[in-house]
């Protein structure tokens, strides 16, 4: 018989691997770098396709990004919990060759939650901040 891993014991593979089929994300390039308690860390690596007639890099790839990294925070090692809301603030151009997103939450109830995701670029260059909060399924 199989052992069944509780969630909190979950290697960061088996979490890529179950976050996976979160196809829009991972086809635009989305990638779980860290995970912990709380937080995640994804990145994307800019294409071509990802920037806009001006050059610069969509807004919907970045939120994009920040929705995926809101999703393996408040998902990875717990019930399942949707976006309620999001909100996102752009503050400034990618410059760098990669957008890294880092959701943290800040508060977590019986059945909301809100967290806050960074963007930047690999540079350090502040990109966008979004909050979210959800809902516990």
């Amino acid at each position: 018989m199989e052992e069944t891993k509780e969630p909190a014991e979950m290697t960061l593979d088996e979490v890529r691997e179950r976050f996976s089929h979160d196809r829009f994300a991972t086809v635009n390039g989305a990638v779980i770098d860290e995970i912990g308690e709380g937080c995640a860390r994804c990145s994307m690596a800019l294409k071509d396709t990802h920037r806009n007639a001006l050059g610069a890099v969509m807004g919907g790839a970045i939120f994009t990004l920040a929705d995926f990294a809101f999703a393996v925070a408040s998902n990875w090692n717990k019930n399942p919990q949707v976006s309620l809301n999001a909100s996102i603030s752009f503050l400034g151009r990618a410059k760098g060759e990669r957008l890294i997103a880092e959701a943290r939450k800040i508060r977590e109830g019986k059945k909301t939650c809100y967290y806050e995701v960074m963007i930047s670029d690999e540079l350090g260059n502040q990109v966008a901040h979004m909050t979210s909060n959800g809902f516990t399924l």
